[in-house]
């Protein structure tokens, strides 16, 4: 029975053998016309008890990132694990923006909710001089983080701190960053198994009827922290990328715009400190039909 064919209860044909190549390739060194041609013959019994071992872990929704322990961000090598969001093609986009933008030298940049650091470490390696800090509340996001800077050679600071209740820091960022969790609960049931059961609910959710929650505490916190002219950027929920843009707006951040992401999506945003005024109430925190 040919591999891929036992995971397509899971996925579609297309997407079932793409997962077999990765494995195959990426833990057995096979590439794709060996895989076609001999199958798994040159594997030793060894590699077969493997190979049978991952294969297990993909038919229980496992996802192929965390069963090889690794993804490829922004040409980078970043390790995953359960605990951590898996980084996607989305979080690319937002990196290059950050990255086309007029930034000051040496840029002071600040991760919110850093996951696996790949936004932390793919902008302290893409921004000349950049000084990268990166914050979550989970211990294991930290230390994710920590060993992917190590890894690729990047300088970030990693401390643990509540997106929710952030306070002070005045004028300290010229960057701030942040692909907080936006999905609501309501969502939950249009989602994959293998998304549901093993990525990080906190890194995932919000209370169904405050989605905009981690948007409005980040923005409260830059109206401050960021340098004057300084830049906020967001990855959001596509459903609430209008609603994010006009809470900017209403805070006082100007240049706010909105880009699509890989797939055509608008799910980015950006705003830039101008005369914000922490005070202003959150009117746009809420869902807006």
């Amino acid at each position: 029975m040919q591999l891929w064919r036992r995971l397509t209860p899971l996925y579609d044909e297309g997407e079932a053998r793409a997962v077999v190549r990765m494995v195959m390739e990426e833990r057995f060194g096979i590439t794709l016309p060996e895989l076609l041609c001999n199958g798994t013959a040159a594997l030793s019994a060894e590699e077969r008890s493997c190979l049978e071992g991952l294969m297990q872990r993909l038919e229980s929704s496992e996802p192929v990132q965390y069963v090889l322990g690794a993804v490829e961000f922004m040409g980078h090598r970043m390790s995953v694990e359960r605990g951590v969001l898996i980084p996607r093609p989305e979080t690319e986009a937002l990196c290059r923006w950050v990255m086309e933008s007029s930034l000051p030298p040496c840029p002071r940049v600040l991760d919110i909710g850093c996951g696996s650091g790949c936004i932390a470490v793919s902008l302290a390696l893409g921004l000349s001089g950049a000084q990268v800090s990166a914050i979550d509340l989970s211990p294991k996001a930290l230390e994710v983080t920590r060993r992917n800077a190590a890894a690729n050679g990047a300088v970030v600071s990693a401390d643990r701190r509540d997106a929710l209740a952030l306070q002070g820091d005045a004028g300290c960022w010229d960057v701030i960053v942040s692909n907080p969790p936006y999905i609501c609960r309501a969502e939950a049931g249009a989602m994959h198994a293998n998304v549901k059961q093993y990525e990080p609910h906190e890194a995932l959710f919000v209370p169904d009827d405050d989605p905009l929650c981690f948007y409005t505490a980040i923005a409260r916190y830059a109206s401050t922290a960021l340098s004057p002219g300084g830049v906020l950027f967001f990855e959001c929920n596509a459903q609430y990328t209008g609603s994010v843009a006009d809470m900017l707006r209403n805070r006082g951040f100007t240049a706010v715009a909105t880009r699509e992401d890989p797939f055509g999506v608008c799910r980015l945003v950006k705003g830039e400190r101008g005369n914000c005024d922490a005070s202003v109430a959150d009117t746009n925190s809420r869902c807006v039909e």
